[in-house]
């Protein structure tokens, strides 16, 4: 009798902890809404694509910082010292000087003196030159005229144009340009006949130019003041 009603005892218990199991998780299953979400793991792999792929997005690799070259100033790519020192002086004076584009700017008045002083367009000149070089230029046109003559000018090119020197006289810069050009020049009397040149020939003329401009001055353009042959 007493082994019966343990047993009994056994299966009561047994029955009370099974629906215990049930209660409990009928609850834990249920999601009432104000459960907190899942925190992410710190540690867990990035960069899953939106289609589940386990493709890992590369960071980008770190940008190299820029390299400034060493003669970047106005005295860029100058191996004179001296020519370097001077061009240097002037950008202090004139801060929006800067060596390139002044080159780039006397080879296009070197195109336009050469094509006024052959068409003998004294007025074209007087802009851009200063009395003195003017002057001789004017009077050049002008025995050309008196003679009779007509200088026909191509510039074929200008092969090369480089600073020759700088100084600076208080406000007033001064740039030397070394122009290299192949010319073709054909001078003509009045009835046609080539009196000096060649149409068929094109000849390699060397020109240095001396540019002068105030640097306190508004007008930004320079004035050719000085002419010559290389020695």
């Amino acid at each position: 009798m007493g082994d019966g009603f343990q047993f009994i005892d056994i299966i009561l218990f047994a029955m009370i902890a099974g629906f215990l199991v049930l209660r409990l998780r009928s609850v834990l299953g249920r999601r009432t809404g104000n459960e907190r979400p899942p925190r992410p793991d710190p540690f867990a792999r990035r960069g899953k694509g939106a289609r589940g792929d386990d493709k890992v997005v590369e960071l980008p690799a770190p940008r190299r910082p820029v390299e400034v070259e060493a003669e970047a100033g106005p005295s860029a790519g100058v191996k004179d010292s001296s020519l370097a020192a001077a061009l240097t002086q002037i950008q202090i004076a004139d801060p929006a000087f800067n060596p390139q584009e002044f080159v780039a700017g006397a080879g296009a008045a070197f195109e336009m003196i050469v094509a006024a002083f052959a068409k003998g367009d004294a007025k074209a000149l007087r802009p851009l030159l200063n009395d003195s070089v003017y002057a001789d230029f004017s009077s050049a046109i002008a025995e050309r005229e008196k003679a009779g003559h007509r200088l026909e000018t191509t510039l074929v090119s200008v092969k090369s144009a480089d600073l020759l020197e700088a100084r600076l006289e208080g406000r007033v810069a001064f740039v030397t340009v070394k122009f290299v050009s192949e010319q073709v020049n054909v001078t003509k009397n009045a009835a046609g006949a080539i009196v000096d040149g060649s149409p068929d020939r094109v000849t390699t003329v060397t020109d240095i130019w001396t540019f002068a401009r105030n640097t306190r001055a508004k007008d930004p353009n320079w004035t050719l003041v000085e002419t010559r042959s290389p020695n």
